[in-house]
């Protein structure tokens, strides 16, 4: 069986909007009405600031690493693509969380992205 609970809670009906609570994450998912309520532990709730990420495959999931480059390091290897000059072999940034998901939770993830970029791609209707 391909598709999982998750990956089938997170397509039940189409759309999905979330909503901070006082219980912590709400997703309600399409028109089932099935809501999904994650409580938050320790200091989960709080939002990670990441400008990276690497994705890891291992068996029967994968990590997926966000991380944080300094952004005035990011402008200056930026620049020095723009004129042609070598490159540093390696940059240092802050390991800011990692999350290991099923292959399951990847396809829904894969899915999830694939709308909210769609929603950024739509013409602008103006005439």
């Amino acid at each position: 069986m391909k598709a999982s609970l998750y990956n089938d809670l997170a397509k039940a009906g189409g759309n999905s909007s979330e909503q901070k609570s006082r219980e912590g994450m709400t997703t309600t998912t399409g028109k089932k009405g099935i809501t999904v309520r994650l409580s938050p532990v320790n200091n989960s709730d709080s939002a990670v600031v990441a400008n990276y990420v690497s994705l890891n495959p291992a068996y029967g999931m994968a990590f997926i690493d966000f991380g944080f480059l300094e952004p005035s390091m990011v402008a200056v290897v930026q620049q020095l693509v723009q004129d042609g000059k070598e490159l540093p072999e390696t940059l240092s940034g802050k390991l800011a969380t990692r999350v290991a998901i099923s292959y399951d939770v990847v396809a829904s993830l894969y899915d999830q992205l694939g709308q909210l970029l769609a929603t950024f791609q739509q013409p602008n209707d103006k005439t």
